[in-house]
């Protein structure tokens, strides 16, 4: 059997702009003349990584051995650090030729999708068995050495032998994102200060290693399956390594930032209803902040640097765009968030660094309208066509006492919010009071308490002297902070 009749049977090529040569023996040991590295030194055999966004993004390894290149589908690409296995898929041999092969496989065809080449070069091998190879790769991204080990059928497992290269860090498992400090009005001096908008959604830092997003929530929650969306973001980023910080959004029918909008996105993480709320309620990652990128660290730089190297990613696409900053100007910056019915600003100092989890004065964030984040410590239901349902929720804040009573909310609700309150409060009933200070009859009529462990948020007009929300209105549940995290804003 020819080397490569399993190539030729999968491909048509009237079809696919893929090399097809004619079926005879194979050229031996090295590329064609017009293919060959012009710093090749000797006959070394070549390597070629390939980036391949198909159906399910991966990377073609593919070693030049016996007049084919011999070939791995490698779905996370190679590892970079010595220890981590990465599964290797064993493919058909493919052509020498396909060593220079970048382009648009169609769709229907085997392999349809994008091809560029992400690396190649040239390797030395020091064991090549059935069940074992190990090279060393002399590449312009990748240099050292590595090994391949079959572990069923098809099945590879491939690691890096050589330590990693000098600065490289690995993509960290968690960075708490960096919070703001509420403000009464815009720092100065203005020009030391970049401004964004305050994205009225939830808080989600983003970690993307081999094309695959892994996203998590202010608390460190694993939010990824309730936000499909993101699976393009981390194919468009293909091998780029790097964690962003940013915020989900939704759109309401006038196409502004909803926070009520992404409530049922934000409780949801049943699989068949998050795709038909992905149809019904798409949502947008505004990207605002860089923390990591290809191997290093951004936390130690400053906010304007780490502005620039985001910027030069250009993420732009259906679910996902870098959220704008200007440097100076607060108060039109403002103005403009008013005027779009936006909650306000964040203003970052252009020195500041990235401090995880700290809440930091150099970032600064000054609303439009005041908002509050509560606990919920029980609720009364309704009257009239509400008879038997929720008509109120009774909110607290954590003081030095324990919950403090801070007043109801009875407004703001729809159908769908009263559905998700209910379920949500059902199982945490309990037969006392969750506040620290008594209430009056009037305040605890009819009530049914509940464990304080929901977190909401409410819009209102002022504080009363007696410490109660006046004229609050309910925003929707908050799954980011923690109970114990929330405190009186100003």
């Amino acid at each position: 059997m020819s080397p490569l009749e399993r190539y030729r049977a999968k491909r048509d090529p009237k079809k696919t702009p893929e090399p097809i040569p004619p079926d005879e023996p194979p050229a031996k040991k090295h590329l064609p003349p017009d293919k060959a590295r012009a710093d090749r030194p000797g006959d070394e055999p070549s390597f070629v990584i390939q980036e391949h966004h198909a159906r399910s993004l991966h990377w073609d390894f593919r070693l030049e051995r016996d007049g084919v290149l011999v070939s791995w589908a490698v779905p996370k690409g190679l590892p970079m650090e010595p220890g981590v296995n990465h599964l290797a898929v064993h493919v058909e041999d493919h052509p020498l030729e396909y060593a220079s092969f970048a382009g648009r496989i169609p769709d229907h065809e085997y392999g349809a999708g994008t091809v560029t080449i992400w690396d190649h070069g040239t390797y030395e091998c020091s064991e090549w068995t059935d069940k074992s190879v190990k090279v060393t790769l002399h590449g312009s991204r990748v240099e050292g050495r590595y090994g391949l080990f079959r572990t069923h059928g098809a099945d590879w497992m491939i690691h890096r032998v050589d330590p990693a290269p000098v600065g490289w860090e690995p993509l960290p498992e968690l960075i708490r994102p960096m919070l703001a400090t509420p403000s009464n009005e815009l720092p100065g001096p203005d020009s030391d200060w970049a401004y964004e908008f305050k994205w009225d959604g939830v808080r989600a830092v983003v970690y993307v290693e081999g094309g695959r997003p892994r996203a998590l929530s202010r608390n460190d929650r694993d939010v990824t399956a309730s936000y499909p969306e993101l699976r393009a973001l981390g194919e468009a980023l293909g091998s780029l390594q790097v964690v962003l910080d940013g915020e989900i959004v939704a759109l309401d029918k006038k196409g502004r930032p909803s926070f009520e909008a992404l409530q049922p996105r934000m409780n949801t993480a049943e699989q068949s209803r998050v795709r038909r709320l992905a149809e019904s309620v798409p949502i947008t990652y505004m990207i605002f902040d860089l923390m990591h990128l290809d191997g290093h660290s951004a936390l130690a730089i400053a906010y304007k640097e780490r502005r620039h190297l985001l910027e030069g990613l250009k993420l732009s696409g259906p679910h996902w765009e870098t959220a704008p900053s200007e440097t100076g100007g607060g108060a039109a910056v403002l103005k403009a968030a008013r005027d779009a019915g936006l909650e306000g600003v964040v203003a970052k100092r252009l020195d500041s660094l990235y401090r995880p989890g700290i809440r930091d004065p150099s970032w600064r964030k000054v609303k439009n309208f005041r908002t509050q984040s509560v606990v919920i410590g029980g609720w009364a239901a309704g009257q009239g066509h509400l008879e038997g349902d929720l008509g109120a929720l009774l909110l607290g804040i954590p003081g030095g006492g324990g919950l403090d009573f801070v007043g109801r909310v009875g407004t703001g609700f729809d159908a769908a919010e009263r559905a998700i309150l209910r379920q949500r409060l059902s199982g945490l009933t309990r037969t006392t009071s969750p506040f620290a200070s008594s209430l009056s009859r009037a305040e605890f009529a009819g009530v049914t308490w509940v464990e304080p462990r929901l977190v909401g948020e409410v819009r209102f007009t002022e504080w009363t002297r007696a410490g109660r929300l006046r004229q609050p209105s309910w925003r929707g549940l908050r799954p980011d902070p923690r109970p114990e995290e929330v405190a009186v804003e100003p």
